[in-house]
Formats: structure tokens, sequence, C-alpha cells
């Protein structure tokens, strides 16, 4: 079914998942969405999101015309060769990296996971290549990393290209740093090591290591909000390199125009892979629909499965969520909702 010109004519329905990590970049989930909407007569304004981890360089670059993908051959977290793309935006003046295209969790096999081995040089490598760009702003997303090394691995290709603080004073663009989680520097080893294939020893010496490296830099990033993203990274940018932690999720709604988007649709769609309890905590789509419900407008859930209780749903006001777990089911997840919503 095609829409007609008075159904294209309605407010369209905002469209804004984030990733199904592991399955679908958020873009793909958008589009097919986005498809079953316009097969039940809705118009949908596609605008998928990121919280600082996977797919923050799409959503970052979606809307501009003047981007320039670049890509480069850099360490992969085992320091074997892998490419790697950031990306140029806003006419060459600022550049989007995410550091898992370097050291990404998923670069690795489960055999091959383990933090006290692994090292986050290669986003160094990715950050310094678009540092050289000339640019006014480097924006870092943090999130799906496999390292939990303080960034020393990155530290180092900084510093020996001359890309750290010296005296206090910052050096080149700016850097604001997308992170994912608020975890402080002395918690990283503890909350991501884990799934990084850290046991509880490995967990215990990484604190260690990371609590002495403390010690010794410029700023000391314990108990500052957001250090311990990436497994330190974040502090190690901030520490060092005079950066700047924000909260990814609403860094990258604020400048994909979100707030001003929703207000002309009838509706949002959120979703990511699994929403559970931490979907409320700061993540992409918890965030979306919690402005969603602080300025009226109807939100609705698709997600590959749904772990949230019946109040964690009441909480951000979701009207239904539907799980969807292949582009197939997403497009007639689309087409379902067009009928609701």
């Amino acid at each position: 079914m095609s829409p007609t010109g008075n159904e294209l004519r309605q407010p369209p329905v905002l469209v804004a998942p984030d990733s199904f990590k592991g399955t679908f970049h958020a873009i793909e989930v958008a589009k097919a969405l986005c498809a079953g909407f316009q097969d039940g007569g809705r118009a949908a304004d596609a605008c998928p999101l990121a919280d600082g981890g996977e797919g923050t360089l799409e959503a970052l670059t979606a809307g501009d015309r003047s981007t320039e993908l670049h890509s480069i051959e850099v360490g992969d977290p085992l320091g074997r060769p892998v490419t790697a793309r950031y990306a140029l935006i806003e006419n060459g003046k600022t550049a989007v990296v995410e550091t898992a295209e370097a050291v990404g969790l998923v670069l690795l096999t489960e055999a091959e996971r383990n933090p006290e081995v692994v090292s986050s040089a290669g986003a160094g490598e990715l950050i310094l290549a678009a540092l050289e760009q000339g640019v006014d702003e480097v924006l870092v997303g943090l999130g799906g990393s496999a390292t939990v090394d303080g960034g020393r691995g990155l530290l180092a290709v900084l510093k020996e290209a001359g890309r750290t603080l010296s005296a206090g004073r910052r050096t080149g663009p700016k850097i604001t740093v997308l992170c994912d989680a608020r975890s402080p520097w002395e918690e990283a080893a503890k909350v991501f090591g884990p799934q990084k294939g850290a046991d509880p020893a490995a967990v215990a010496r990484l604190t260690k290591e990371m609590v002495q490296q403390a010690k010794s830099m410029r700023k000391d990033p314990t108990g500052i909000n957001y250090t311990g993203a990436a497994g330190g990274i974040g502090g190690a940018l901030w520490s060092e390199c005079g950066a700047e932690l924000v909260a990814g999720a609403q860094f990258v709604m604020d400048r994909v125009n979100f707030d001003a988007r929703m207000r002309a649709s009838r509706a949002v769609i959120v979703g990511e892979g699994r929403m559970d309890s931490s979907t409320l905590l700061g993540k992409a789509p918890g965030e979306a629909a919690t402005r969603a419900r602080q300025a009226g407008v109807p939100c609705a859930a698709v997600c590959g499965v749904n772990a949230l209780d019946p109040v964690e749903e009441r909480i951000i006001d979701l009207q239904v969520v539907i799980e969807a777990g292949d582009l197939k089911q997403l497009r007639a997840a689309g087409r379902t909702l067009a009928d609701l919503i």
C-alpha cells in the first residue's frame, strides 16, 4: 500500500533506533522500520541514534552532505593490521572517530579476549589521523572496546606525535569524548573487565594498575564520571589531552536535532537489540523515550529482546514494545505500528 497524498501531509513518525549490537546498524534498523510505516501509509523520518558506542559515526554523518569517509590501517587490540574509518563532517571542520573501529571487542575471537594483553594503541593511531586533518574539533566515540589499559597504548601514540598536553596547555583541535557509560576511572576494570574476558583475579590486577597509573597522571581521574569509559580511554584523553567528556546519547541527539524533529512528529519509535534496565541509564533509546514523554509525544519501541519489566516500560511511557529479530520482522513491526500510532 502506498501512502496517499493526505497521509504524507500528516506529521511523520520519527524512527530513532540505536543499533542492534552485533546484528544490525542503526541506519539498517531505521530504514526497515520506515519501509514498514510506508507500507502502512505513514510518512517516516529516519533518525538513527547512538550513545558514543557502535553506530556513532553513522549517526553523526547521516544527514551531513559534506561527509568524507577516510580509511586507514591501524593496529587492532593485538597489534594486527586492521582497516578503520573516520569521517570529516561540517565541511571538514569536525572529525568523527569510533575507537571500536580500531580496538573493538568484535575484532577478537572469544579465545583472544584478554584485557591484560590487548592495547588501545590502535585507537591512538586513528585519533591521530583525525587530528592531523586540520579540523577544529575531533569527536571521539567510546564504547565496544576490547581494552582496560587506562588508555596507556593510546597515550603512547599521541605523546610520540606531540599530541598530549604540555604545561597544561591544549595543542591542536578540541577533543570531545562521547561516553556510553558514566563509570569513574577506578571502576573501569570491575564494570567492563568481565565482558572483555577478565576473570576476578584479572579484574583485581587491572584495577590495581589503573589506581597506580592515576597517581602519575596530569589530572587525577579517580571519582570523575565517564573517566572509566572504554576501559579508561575516556580518563586518559581527559587528563592528558584536555578532552571534554560528555554523555554520548545526549550529545548525538542534540547534534542530529532530535528535539525539533520529535516535536514535528506524530510519534517516536525507539529501539535497540536488547531493552532492559540498562536502557534507562542514559542509553539512547531511554533518553529518546524520556524526551518524548516530557514533550507529550507518544512513544513505542522495537527491539530484538524485550527484558523490560512493566514498571520500567511505564517509567519511560512506552505505549507498546514489539520484538523483531531480523530485517523482515523489523519491516513488519513498522507496518503494525503504522496502524497503532
